[in-house]
């Protein structure tokens, strides 16, 4: 068993802490406060790398190494969100449609989302483009920020 160890980044939209071991990422929170700190820990050392990358509009789709979901259908859900493109938006029912799901299945999987940003929960939207819940940083306006930065000539100021 590998020691548990953080770190964490000021970004446009609060402090993000990434959470894991060396060879994997735990969770990422998105704090509304707190101090930068780095790790030692090769796997969250990168994800701290690509998550700046990501802020500075460099990078548009995250290769880590995330812990596995629980379940079988929570990573085939997991595997339905992270493939919304950046930019691209989808609704709960056009995605549970895509995957075989239903609506609820994939709100409470954004719910309990432990990798906000990396598996990209705030581009579901509700239905006719309605901006729904975000369960991350400071909800909808997290969310709505986070979109922002998705569209083009977009960015975080």
């Amino acid at each position: 068993m590998y020691a548990r160890d953080a770190a964490s980044i000021a970004t446009p939209i609060g402090l993000v802490r990434v959470t894991g071991t060396e060879d994997r990422i735990d969770a990422i929170e998105i704090l509304a406060s707190g101090d930068a700190v780095a790790s030692d820990a090769p796997a969250i050392r990168d994800a701290i790398r690509q998550l700046e990358a990501y802020f500075a509009g460099r990078l548009t789709a995250f290769d880590l190494p995330l812990a596995p979901s629980p379940t079988e259908r929570g990573a085939v859900l997991r595997e339905g969100i992270v493939d919304i493109a950046y930019g691209e938006t989808a609704s709960y029912g056009a995605l549970a449609k895509a995957i075989g799901s239903s609506p609820r299945a994939i709100g409470q999987a954004c719910a309990r989302n432990p990798f906000p940003i990396v598996v990209p929960c705030h581009r579901i939207l509700g239905a006719g483009g309605a901006l729904g819940a975000y369960s991350a940083g400071n909800g909808p306006i997290t969310k709505s920020r986070l979109l922002d930065h998705e569209r083009p000539q977009g960015g975080l100021l």
